[in-house]
């Protein structure tokens, strides 16, 4: 893992002002340059992103919003900085009951979507956020917008599907999910949310093979583990399949996405 006090080490970060070249050659110099340092600013940003992510597992929220602040002036145009920065900050919004930090919180989750207009991770933290503040429509009408835009993503329907199944619209998040597979009949999260609602509405042979094809795409341990029950005992109460209980997740594109 590379951290800031690192980048030193490499020659391609040696500052512009310590070479001496011909007026003639600076552009073509330039140009040469700018690959590696664009290069070194990408990985001194995984390294602020990696010690913000943990920091904040240690619930040092403070300083890892300072990292992951860090990283996005470092790296301006990577939309996982800005996403940091908003989990954190709803995080700390929850746990202070900070209107300021949730604001905070609204404010960069927007911004990362201005950056990458098809964040999973994002819209599902700003519709949370939207409806923990009371404004459910508004959580509704965001990923509603999402899946008129992308009508292809599966991502998209299965977030929807995610927000009507929380708010008990479960008919709607079956329906949003069987849209998703029909679009890409192997996605393990859609079969895991759809395994997820059958088991729960008595359809247990059918959440069964629903679990059993997710866990061909990607090993799930809560999948694997609701296969286990349902193989070898009458059905039980099922684990909810969800993420923890703000509903975000930091991003560390370093080494791999962390709940």
């Amino acid at each position: 893992m590379l951290y800031f006090h690192q980048i030193a080490q490499f020659p391609s970060c040696r500052p512009l002002s310590r070479w001496r070249v011909a007026p003639s050659g600076m552009l073509l110099l330039l140009a040469l340059l700018l690959v590696p340092l664009a290069g070194c600013s990408s990985m001194v940003a995984r390294g602020q992103n990696a010690e913000g992510v943990r920091l904040y597992q240690q619930a040092q929220y403070d300083a890892a919003l300072q990292r992951f602040r860090e990283a996005t002036f470092t790296q301006p145009n990577d939309a996982d900085g800005y996403y940091n920065v908003a989990a954190t900050y709803h995080r700390t919004g929850l746990i202070e009951n900070s209107q300021v930090d949730l604001d905070q919180a609204e404010s960069y989750y927007r911004l990362c979507l201005d950056y990458e207009t098809n964040h999973c991770d994002c819209y599902r933290g700003l519709a949370v956020l939207l409806a923990q503040r009371g404004r459910n429509d508004e959580a509704f009408r965001l990923l509603e917008g999402w899946v008129d835009h992308e009508p292809t993503l599966p991502d998209a329907r299965i977030e929807l599907a995610r927000l009507c199944d929380e708010f008990g619209k479960r008919p709607e998040a079956k329906e949003y999910l069987i849209d998703a597979l029909r679009i890409d009949p192997n996605s393990p999260r859609a079969l895991a949310a759809l395994g997820k609602i059958r088991e729960e509405t008595g359809e247990h042979a059918q959440a069964l093979r629903n679990y059993q094809h997710s866990l061909r795409g990607k090993y799930q341990p809560q999948v694997a583990s609701r296969v286990a029950a349902l193989q070898t005992g009458p059905p039980g109460r099922p684990q909810p399949l969800i993420l923890p209980d703000d509903g975000t997740r930091l991003v560390d594109r370093n080494n791999t996405t962390l709940r």
